[in-house]
């Protein structure tokens, strides 16, 4: 096998499936795009649900790609074994509905074994096959020409997740020969499927023909109206094999990160610090493109995900000596690493880096937050095991090593409970393995809507009422003659727009002969065209009936001014905030529009006021509003502005605002940004770290806001016998003045009122041969208990004060223990704790104050005489 680097294995790849007839598909980002069911792309198929499924036509039913992917669910594995990863890239060819079997396999064959491409020794092959799949296996030994003593039939090989598309599936494995066989085992680590680092899985082709269905027997699913092919070839492990490495990490893929890690930690890679140097490798080239492909740090979902993986790269850092933060630097080497295919990365290494830093030092905090939970759980213990559950929520909410806590428990003569640990950690994986399941199923081919292929058109740009024809009518995705209740239609020509790129679908009515019908959703069918969801007044409507079109125009309205206004938004915040901002999201309704966006903090008053003025400027100067198709690469060299997450196609639809904004949109837009009226931020929000969120109205919603805000003005300048609310301020400041003052005379009495009554308890002091004590019931609050306990502290000389008390239906508890009490083991905190405990309460404190709270204060007297007893 010829050396090969991995940038030059991926391209061969992609050019060999070109000179087959497929058109290379871009990657997808690593964020799914219209498709709220996975939390990341995890597969090159995963990519392409959207034709698999039928909901979409391919422009070439053959399709190849290079896929970015991330998974999660083994992360305890990475690092450890020679192959597992949290990001990779996934090969893949596929075929809709095109060819099948035989070329599948040739074409696999083809690219593994011959000289012109990665030229593997064919005597070093194996496969695996479904034990049903007798047509693979025929193909494998007369197409192919592989002795059958290579062939491992195995009833793993059946690829299905939920219901759909499913089918069996063939893998190819290299031997990599005696040295990777320590024991020399042999053919047997392959035929009784053993672990190991011989035989290597290095491509996986699955036959996508059956439609599962839940509860039914696979020998009874039905063949799929269309045959297809998903194959999946690991990047990471076909360039182990290229570039004979040990494991994938020895590879020009990770190896410049761990060479700058190296360069940090001053501690060679090897022996038993390999572990480490792997787990930072494989978890910032996660973490990088993540970031890159719009994610964000957060506290769930896949932003949890990456804090995750960096808390665990951080602390295998902290296992060779790198104390200080250290993952921003190895930024750019991932970036320079990745150039070749994935030139983006580097022009976003200035935001990744802050990204990282910033999370960096925050779990360096919560580092230490976790250590001092850990004592607490410790200091509370009922016995000298802590419990799994508590060693759980140490690793997976604060992201502390199970080791650490192990070794901090046993100096305090503790030890974890592990059996418990790993019983959390197996329902962790349930639950993931159980969601992955849910999530990653591709729906069920819409066969009719699949294959009903009639074009309709969109003119609703600037045409609101059509006549029309019912091209078809469908009952829940399946094909019907005619509707007389609820259901959806195709048109030939319709002014409705579809449910897309955030802005939400027009609503409308659809009149015919002898009828009528409320058109209540618009979405877009697998073949492109509007599907009206309709809900029938009266009558029957018929496919080839004549229909009158009308769109719900003052709703419409409502809609653009939303959506013009948040493009002068993202202007705005640029201008204001800073050219970091990107869109991360929005959603635009008749009512309001939600524009989310990358930024680190939150916007200040003054910079949202600024931002609200200048929208508004925008709105008053009545900047035209043009619309042009374009090649999208002109389009950006134009200085479009492009949403990372949405996919676009060759010809793009650029909106210009005069000489204030340009960018990608489909959506529906005033012909002047005068029509958005006025515009008003409703909030301001965090919803994830690093990402901010506005809400903003226009129109008649927004001048209601600004009416309702001036009223509101009015009835407080009455309140505070201001002449109009323009001096609402003055007496509003003078009022907080004057409460101050009058706060700070009420403690001053308090405390004065406290010492009185201290003096008259003083008389209750019980004298120990040990110390003094006061043990005491005053019918007071928590507060005034603790201002008296304050005012007796020099009266017990160190000793110990138990003041309870019922105020307000609520017994409070109050202690304090000195020095000489505490030195006889009485606890301020474990007193309180007790009696608490008996009145139907909680609370607790130091040993040397504490206070809590009960319920019923019916034993309060007895349980106080019981108290004294002990002294």
């Amino acid at each position: 096998m010829k050396y090969r680097t991995g940038s030059e294995v991926r391209q061969l790849f992609l050019d060999y499936f070109k000179s087959k007839g497929h058109m290379i598909e871009p990657g997808a980002p690593l964020v799914p795009v219209n498709d709220a069911t996975l939390l990341w792309i995890n597969s090159g198929v995963a990519a392409l649900k959207r034709y698999f499924d039928g909901s979409v036509k391919p422009q070439n039913n053959r399709i190849t790609n290079a896929q970015k992917s991330i998974r999660t669910n083994d992360i305890e594995n990475v690092g450890k074994t020679s192959r597992h990863h949290t990001f990779f890239e996934m090969l893949g060819n596929f075929s809709i509905g095109d060819y099948f079997k035989e070329d599948a396999l040739k074409f696999a064959w083809e690219f593994l074994t011959s000289p012109e491409y990665i030229g593997m020794e064919k005597d070093r092959m194996y496969v695996t096959v479904h034990p049903t799949d007798t047509e693979a296996y025929r193909l494998w030994i007369e197409v192919i020409g592989l002795d059958p003593s290579r062939i491992l039939k195995s009833e793993e090989n059946y690829w299905q997740i939920g219901e759909g598309p499913c089918g069996p599936n063939s893998e190819i494995y290299y031997d990599r020969g005696p040295a990777f066989d320590p024991s020399n085992i042999g053919e047997e680590l392959f035929f009784k499927e053993l672990n190991n680092d011989r035989y290597i899985e290095i491509w996986n082709v699955v036959f996508s023909q059956y439609d599962g269905k839940e509860g039914v027997e696979r020998a009874l699913y039905k063949e799929l109206p269309q045959k297809n092919i998903d194959t999946g070839m690991g990047l990471e492990r076909l360039v182990c094999i290229v570039q004979n490495g040990e494991t994938n990490f020895d590879t020009d893929l990770f190896m410049p990160v761990i060479k700058a890690v190296e360069k940090i930690a001053k501690v060679p890679y090897s022996g038993e610090n390999k572990m480490a140097y792997r787990v930072i490798a494989d978890h910032i080239r996660t973490v990088s493109f993540a970031l890159a492909d719009g994610a964000l740090f957060s506290n769930e979902g896949r932003g949890y995900v990456l804090r995750r993986l960096l808390r665990r790269a951080v602390r295998f850092g902290i296992k060779i000596g790198i104390t200080s933060s250290f993952m921003n630097e190895l930024v750019p080497v991932v970036a320079d690493m990745m150039k070749d295919y994935y030139p983006y990365v580097g022009e976003k290494v200035p935001l990744i880096n802050k990204l990282v830093k910033a999370e960096e030092e925050r779990f360096h905090k919560t580092l230490n937050a976790g250590e001092q939970l850990l004592i607490d759980e410790l200091s509370h213990a009922e016995s000298k095991l802590l419990s799994g559950k508590t060693v759980f929520k140490l690793y997976d909410t604060f992201g502390f090593p199970v080791e650490l806590t192990q070794e901090i428990t046993q100096e305090k003569g503790y030890d974890i409970d592990m059996v418990g640990f790993k019983s959390e950690m197996e329902i962790q994986r349930n639950r993931a393995r159980n969601a992955r399941e849910d999530v990653e199923s591709m729906s069920s081919q819409s066969i009719d809507l699949m294959n009903f292929k009639e074009v309709s058109e969109f003119i609703g740009y600037d045409v609101y009422s059509v006549e029309s024809t019912v091209l078809a009518c469908f009952k829940g995705g399946k094909r019907v003659n005619s509707l007389d209740d609820e259901g959806e239609v195709i048109v030939d020509v319709t002014p409705f727009y579809a449910e897309m790129g955030g802005q939400v679908a027009d609503t409308g009515k659809l009149d015919f002969e002898n009828g009528e019908a409320d058109v209540l959703d618009v979405q877009r069918a697998p073949q492109k065209q509007h599907l009206h969801s309709i809900k029938i007044a009266y009558g029957e409507l018929k496919e080839g009936d004549t229909v009158i079109l009308s769109i719900d125009l003052p709703r419409r309205q409502r809609i653009i001014a939303n959506h013009s206004s948040a493009h002068l938004v993202q202007t705005a915040l640029k201008e204001i905030v800073g050219n970091h901002i990107h869109q991360a999201g929005s959603y635009v309704a008749e009512d309001y529009m939600r524009f989310d966006f990358t930024h680190f903090e939150k916007v200040s008053d003054q910079q949202l006021k600024a931002i609200e003025l200048m929208v508004n400027r925008l709105i008053f100067e009545k900047h035209p509003v043009r619309f042009d198709l374009m090649d999208i690469e002109a389009a950006k060299a134009d200085g479009a502005t492009a949403l990372f997450t949405e996919k676009y196609d060759k010809i793009v639809r650029v909106v210009t605002m005069g000489s204030v904004s340009k960018e990608l949109c489909g959506g529906c837009h005033v012909s002047n940004t005068g029509e958005i009226g006025v515009f008003k931020i409703v909030s301001e929000e965090s919803i994830g770290s690093g990402i901010r969120r506005l809400t903003t109205k226009t129109q008649n919603a927004a001048y209601s806001d600004f009416v309702a805000y001036q009223v509101q003005l009015e009835t407080i300048a009455k309140m505070y016998k201001a002449t109009s609310f323009m001096g609402i301020e003055e007496r509003i400041d003078l009022s907080l003045k004057e409460n101050v003052s009058l706060k700070q005379e009420l403690g001053q009495l308090k405390q004065h009122l406290a010492s009185m009554e201290a003096k008259v308890l003083s008389s209750s002091i019980v004298s120990t041969p040990d110390f003094e004590v006061l043990i005491k019931r005053i019918d007071k609050d928590a507060s005034n208990l603790k201002l008296m306990i304050e005012s007796l502290k020099p009266l017990v000389h160190e000793g110990f004060i138990f003041l309870a008390g019922v105020y307000e239906d609520k017994v409070n508890f109050v202690a304090f223990c000195g020095t000489k009490a505490i030195a006889k083991g009485i606890k301020a905190g474990d007193v309180v704790k007790t009696m608490a405990a008996q009145t139907g309460g909680n609370g607790g404190g130091r040993p040397d104050f504490a206070q809590a709270g009960g319920k019923d204060a019916s034993q309060l007297d007895a349980l106080l005489k019981e108290l004294s007893s002990r002294f």
